[in-house]
């Protein structure tokens, strides 16, 4: 399976997972990198025009890929799409997930906030979660940690979202509920309470997969002790800290 293309793709445009990747034994990496490529190609369709017709045809034009594939249909020409055919047929990625995937990236087109919570939620389980578990499905994870697998997955995308608050305002989105400094505090604890209900779980071979969200932690510990951090674009760790982070975890076979 040629996932070249899908590596550099990661590489540029998701530097933490592409790291956390590399980490993983090359058989799961190989499938890392595909899903990964997958992921990016939607989170940036979206993006990339004004008029919500055309990012609804993009983010379409994904979820039709994915539905010919698992329906036994010839992948189509695009350099994600074939290794994704190949990496569905291996792994036994569930199409609809991988939809969800997709259409979930559709909050992004408009300008709308989040209706709830639940909506909010949903959206993270959606993105972060379903990705999460994915991975751990391509390291053959037991159904059984699915749940502490999506609450590590919220805590990663609680602290990715806090990150990209600034931006998300820029562009004229409303990312949070409660953009205060106290509801951005009570997020980022949501996110720790995530972690925590995770921590002691065996998650076995889908160790490199969890990995990928080595930096939840001490992010999400930031925005709780400083959260003007959020507004004005602050919320990062040491280019130090973020490697060693991920070395030491490697090194000692954790998450």
């Amino acid at each position: 399976m040629s996932v070249n293309a899908c590596a550099e793709i990661v590489r540029k445009s998701d530097p933490d997972r592409f790291l956390a990747a590399m980490a993983a034994p090359v058989p799961l990496r190989l499938h890392l990198f595909v899903l990964f490529a997958l992921n990016i190609e939607a989170a940036r369709a979206p993006w990339v025009t004004d008029e919500p017709p055309i990012a609804e045809i993009r983010l379409q034009w994904w979820r039709d890929a994915v539905a010919e594939i698992a329906a036994g249909k010839p992948a189509r020409a695009h350099e994600v799409a074939a290794p994704l055919a190949e990496a569905m047929q291996a792994t036994g990625w569930s199409p609809e997930t991988l939809d969800q995937l997709i259409a979930a990236r559709r909050w992004d087109i408009y300008r709308e906030p989040f209706e709830d919570e639940a909506h909010f939620a949903e959206h993270l389980d959606h993105t972060a979660g379903h990705l999460m578990w994915l991975g751990c499905v391509a390291a053959g994870a037991a159904p059984a940690l699915e749940p502490a697998a999506r609450a590590v997955a919220r805590a990663q995308g609680i602290a990715g979202w806090l990150q990209a608050v600034p931006d998300l305002e820029a562009r004229g989105r409303v990312p949070l509920l409660d953009g205060r400094p106290d509801g951005v505090r009570a997020l980022a604890e949501a996110g720790l309470a995530a972690l925590a209900q995770a921590k002691g779980t065996d998650f076995g071979a889908a160790v490199p997969v969890i990995r990928t969200a080595w930096r939840a932690g001490p992010l999400l510990r930031l925005a709780k002790a400083d959260p003007a951090a959020v507004a004005e674009g602050r919320l990062t760790t040491s280019e130090f800290s973020r490697r060693a982070g991920l070395i030491w975890r490697s090194a000692l076979k954790r998450w």
